[in-house]
């Protein structure tokens, strides 16, 4: 349908109305005369007069068909804008031609259609919109020339440098706004660079909202009108400004009410949004309804009739997009709660009908084990891994949500004991709606080759734009659950369901669950296929450069979730997993990419409508064009400081495994940390000169950690000093960063980089023996459970996980990321890694995958386990181990063996536990000896005191023996005797 012309029907108060659907719906018709009642004509040409003229065939069939009038109103009351072509004979051919245009657009294989083309590409957009009235043009002077607003309905304007300006429907003269006027650069746009400052005149503000529906471009003139330079608007600023009242929508996507089927969409810049409605995710439209635009919030809505659970639908969207014209796009909604196969179409369903929830979902209990942060201790897990190897769970299961739902699995067993042992949460990659594996055609590729070939990688690169593996980190539909994981990602309501049994499933197993959650970027933008929110609303919903290109510092296209829109998709996001699928935290993927403020508005939102806290953690790493809150206050590792959520710290990550590779492809082997080996272990490429200090050092940030990060906590120094822990360098930054624990997450392994166990294998000594191997596994998993603050494990880890030395195995198949819950095998040595970020590093994995001293046996996995769960218990058997407050840990922890004269292989600390609630002992003593012989220490203060080993040492069934029979204390001198390599607890009582 060509677009010559638009006209507002509110302007008449006016819509088409189709006996038997509501407010402006409309049918394909194959003609007029077969679908078209008389009054339905009569409608169209009334309600359509004023954009025809009241012609005289039009009051003949009026007089003709006046007693139609007596059944009810012809026109209902609209403010949805319509397009019309003024090449059609009559109204009436007009609405047939408009219906049928629509309902093709609707079955269109496509997903976008051309309506126009632009004559000249404007690839910048250098000028930005502060709000409603003004604009800033960077790098331009206001004494440069004159200044011009040009737009065109159809994208048609002509221009160049040296010309004047052709194609035009409106040319706006702009005021530059004097030093005095213009507005201060702060905010969401405090980044932009000095320029002009702008201004719409008075007199033709009233046209602002077309403004926005059209190709518009600034220029800068000379006095003959000659064009000197000349941009596109970034238009954000405008559009938060004209349609903040948005942000009080609170039912965007479906909602079913009292009989009708109700869709809200929000799209400020579109000329004309419909939706399409399908019996199911594979009919043809049935019914295609044309939407109606609140002007104040710009969303568009439709009332449908009928509960529609269970149909589908999609949005017509009709908007302008630099560099192609007018375009209608095709496009499921972002607020989908559900979706057909691989997205193509949103699912229209009630989240609080019964049809839709297990038995027993509202009555369920959630479990009561996290009263403050610090409590928590989280598993991170993958839904696919946990099941897809395991052979005790039923077929059509593995590898799906069901799978948690087997109760007498090896993997649910597994998860049992590590409750039982202390365990809180378990975190779940990426489970929303992602874009990367095809939900019902993905392969699982026959995998085979020997140690050290690269057959595997080969067979896994092939397929994987086709196999059912990804991590998930590529956002497609944030509120809807992933279809790969459910037995039949078809049906919207299975997957729902199948989710929801997920989580119940660990709720009865007395572990709470998280969620990863990815708003810092989506999958595409612009026009491609798999992007929803640019199709939607063009350059609102991605954060753009200086030129208006989408910025990709996360690894993809970055969202602005300093935009109202975005904040509100996000917070809206969270808030329905938290309360329609009642999930108990969140992980936050590269959460310094947000501004605090949305983050701290968040958790007060989530907290007030659930009841309960929900807890916030996230990724606060400072980078990309948003690094050191170059646009707004980040959601960062500095910036969080006294929020109360929590970012991971790299300081005693760092220090414990060692940093990462860096340049240098032998730096993977050379840079050894604190419990494989540096400087009293070296292996065959570390440096051998390496002082001393930088031991003492790594041993210092270890404490850090252990002290939970604290900025203010006071401890002396490797060097002699006593200092606060944001007085100790990391890098350039504070060491301590945090004001209160529940601020920091611990942790020494997740889904990203290397495995513990792979990164050992790198940097301890070839001839480290398999059993020390699982103990320098444990010494690492052990710092991780007694620093303060949360605590949080990758799967697998307890169990030596390796993924065959693989750096990041996002795409790596099921092949390099598989678990073993009958302990059988960690999966080292079985091939060569995906080529891409392990290629550099092959010489050293070739030789270490050969190697049959590093690979463990059964037993060690089984010793490692069992190690873990001891480490476990032990956190779990006192509050000491995760105090809430800064002022409790600054008040009870203590360590020894610190300063110029120390051991540097021994960490030795002390927590007392005078008054604390649920303390349950006296004092504790934690002993980390990284040493691959015993140590002992010598404490005179702590002489005549009353330690014992802690009740988990002692039982039968502790995971490393040598402690019951080898440490011990001796109270006369206030000796602590350790076993090499070991994590030993004292109490007293």
């Amino acid at each position: 349908m060509k677009l010559d012309r638009t006209r507002s029907l509110s302007q008449d108060g006016c819509n088409h109305l189709q006996p038997g659907g509501s407010i402006g719906q409309t049918r394909l018709a194959t003609n007029v005369a077969d679908t078209m009642s008389r009054r339905t004509l009569l409608q169209t040409l009334i309600c359509n007069s004023s954009l025809t003229g009241r012609s005289n065939i039009a009051h003949r069939i009026i007089k003709m068909t006046l007693p139609l009038l007596l059944s009810g109103p012809i026109c209902a009351t609209a403010v949805a804008t319509t397009s019309v072509a003024t090449n059609d004979s009559t109204p009436a051919a007009t609405a047939a031609s408009t219906s049928a245009s629509l309902m093709n657009a609707c079955n269109d294989g496509g997903f976008e259609m051309p309506l126009s083309n632009v004559t000249t590409l404007i690839p910048d957009a250098h000028a930005y919109w502060l709000n409603r009235l003004q604009i800033q043009w960077p790098g331009i002077s206001s004494q440069a020339g004159h200044f011009h607003l040009y737009t065109s309905a159809h994208g048609q304007l002509d221009i160049a440098k040296g010309r004047r300006v052709s194609g035009t429907n409106h040319h706006y003269a702009l005021q530059v706004l004097p030093s005095g006027l213009q507005p201060a650069i702060d905010g969401n746009f405090r980044f932009i660079g000095a320029g002009v400052a702008l201004a719409l005149p008075t007199e033709n503000r009233q046209q602002l909202a077309d403004v926005f529906r059209q190709q518009a471009v600034i220029t800068l003139e000379n006095a003959a009108g000659e064009v000197i330079d000349f941009t596109r608007l970034q238009q954000a600023g405008a559009l938060d400004d004209l349609y903040a009242a948005a942000t009080g929508v609170n039912d965007f996507g479906v909602k079913i009410d009292a009989g009708q089927t109700h869709i809200k969409l929000w799209a400020p810049t579109a000329r004309q949004v419909a939706v399409c409605t399908y019996a199911s995710g594979s009919s043809r439209a049935d019914s295609v309804t044309t939407m109606q635009q609140n002007t104040q919030t710009g969303a568009w809505s439709a009332a449908l009739a009928g509960d529609l659970s269970g149909h589908y639908y999609r949005y017509l969207v009709d908007v302008f997009v630099a560099g192609k014209g007018w375009v209608r796009n095709l496009v499921t909604d972002p607020y989908s709660i559900s979706l057909t196969t691989d997205s193509r179409r949103s699912y229209i369903g009630d989240l609080s009908a019964p049809a839709l929830k297990p038995a027993n979902w509202d009555t369920q209990s959630i479990p009561d084990t996290v009263h403050h942060q610090t409590d928590m201790t989280v598993y991170e897990l993958h839904v696919r891994d946990f099941s897809i190897n395991d052979a005790s769970v039923r077929p059509a299961y593995r590898g799906k949500y069901l799978a948690f739902t087997e109760t007498g699995s090896n993997g649910m067993h597994h998860l049992s004991a590590l409750r039982q042992a202390g365990l809180t949460d378990i975190h779940l990659l990426p489970v929303f709606d992602f874009a990367t594996v095809p939900e019902s055609t993905c392969l699982t590729p026959a995998i085979h080759g020997d140690a050290t070939s690269d057959q595997q990688q080969a067979m896994i690169v092939a397929n994987a734009a086709h196999d059912c593996f990804n991590w998930g980190y590529d956002p497609y539909h944030y509120n809807a659950p992933e279809g790969s994981y459910a037995s039949n990602p078809a049906d919207g309501a299975v997957r729902v369901m199948e989710f929801r049994k997920m989580v119940m499933a660990l709720h009865q197993a007395g572990l709470r669950v998280g969620m990863d959650v990815v708003y810092n970027h989506t999958m595409a933008s612009g026009q491609k296929q798999q992007s929803v929110l640019d199709r939607i609303v063009p350059g609102y919903y991605q954060r753009l450069d200086a030129r208006g290109q989408v910025e990709q510092s996360t690894c993809c296209d970055n969202t602005a979730t300093e935009h109202p829109m975005m904040r509100k998709l996000m917070a809206d996001s969270v808030s329905l997993w938290a309360k329609q699928y009642k999930i108990d935290s969140f992980r936050f993927d590269l959460m310094g990419h947000q501004p605090r403020a949305a983050m701290q508005s968040l958790q007060d939102r989530l907290n007030s409508e659930n009841g309960r806290t929900i807890n916030l953690i996230g990724e606060g790493w400072n980078f990309g064009e948003i690094a050191n809150s170059a646009r707004f206050v980040q959601a960062s590792q500095l910036s969080l400081n006294g929020s109360g959520i929590g970012t991971f710290s790299d300081r005693a990550r760092d220090a414990i495994r060692g940093a990462g590779a860096g340049g240098a492809a032998d730096s993977i082997i050379k840079n050894q940390g604190y419990i494989n080996g540096l400087v009293y272990a070296p292996n065959a490429l570390a440096d051998k000169q390496r002082p001393l200090s930088d031991l003492l050092r790594a041993a210092d940030m270890v404490r850090v950690g252990l002290a939970g990060s604290l900025r203010n906590f006071r401890m002396e120094t490797w060097d002699g000093q006593r200092k606060t822990l944001q007085e100790i360098d990391y890098a350039g930054q504070p060491a301590g960063y945090v004001s209160q624990p529940s601020e920091v997450v611990n942790y020494v392994e997740n889904h990203d980089n290397q495995t513990l166990f792979d990164i050992n294998a790198y940097r301890l000594p070839t001839d480290t023996s398999h059993a020390d191997r699982a103990r320098v596994q444990i010494l690492g998993l052990a710092l991780t459970a007694l620093s303060q603050g949360v605590a949080y494990f990758h799967a697998g880890s307890d169990i030596l996980r390796s993924k065959s030395l693989d750096g990041n195995s996002f795409e790596s198949g099921d092949w390099f990321n598989r678990l073993d819950w009958t302990y059988q095998d960690n999966y080292f040595a079985t091939g060569l890694p995906p080529q891409s970020g392990n290629a550099q590093f092959y010489p050293y994995i070739r030789a270490l995958l050969a190697n049959p001293d590093i690979k463990p046996r059964h037993e060690d996995i089984l010793m490692a386990r069992d190690m873990f769960r001891d480490v476990l218990r032990i956190r779990a058997s006192s509050s000491l181990f995760h105090l809430n407050s800064a002022e409790e840990i600054q008040r009870r922890l203590q360590f020894f063996n610190t300063g110029k004269h120390q051991n540097p292989l021994l960490i030795a600390t002390k927590i007392t536990g005078d008054h604390y609630p649920d303390a349950n002992f006296h004092s504790v003593m934690s002993f980390i000896n990284v040493a691959p012989t015993a140590q002992q220490l010598t404490i005179p203060s702590q002489s005549k005191q009353h330690f014992v080993l802690h009740p988990v040492h002692l039982s039968a069934n502790a995971g490393d023996k040598r402690i019951a029979s080898e440490a011990h204390y001796d109270e006369q001198s206030g000796t602590f005797y350790l076993p090499a390599r070991s994590a030993v607890v004292f109490v007293e009582h």
